[in-house]
């Protein structure tokens, strides 16, 4: 692992979506890790990862730092709102969207589904 030599300032990756919602999460996902292998640092996004021992405490902090940015910078403001937390790193945060989009799958089609009666009930008092 080592310091990130081309945004090395902190600047934000080369993608921005508006923001994370259920159906554009995996492409998200997708676009994140493109990022993190790219300036090398898998090791902060995967728990299994070992964390290097050359690296020392500030450096490892600041990387971190700079993926939060990342994540932050990336989602909505109201999804940032959701998964901050004092002390959290960038795996914190991860798991915490990771739980968010993928723990709802059961509980998805049955909210989708509410909504949609809403609309169609909200339509045909129209009428």
């Amino acid at each position: 692992m080592g310091v990130p030599e081309s945004d090395a300032s902190g600047s934000k990756p080369n993608f921005h979506p508006e923001c994370i919602h259920y159906d554009h999460y995996a492409s998200w996902v997708d676009f994140f890790n493109i990022h993190v292998c790219a300036y090398n640092m898998k090791d902060h996004m995967d728990e299994k990862a070992a964390k290097p021992s050359d690296v020392d405490k500030d450096t490892w902090d600041r990387l971190d730092a700079l993926l939060k940015y990342w994540i932050y910078n990336t989602i909505s403001l109201e999804l940032a709102h959701t998964i901050m937390k004092p002390g959290a790193s960038a795996l914190d945060m991860w798991k915490r969207l990771q739980e968010i989009f993928l723990d709802n799958r059961t509980t998805r089609p049955l909210y989708l589904e509410e909504q949609f009666n809403n609309t169609c009930a909200c339509l045909l008092q129209r009428h």
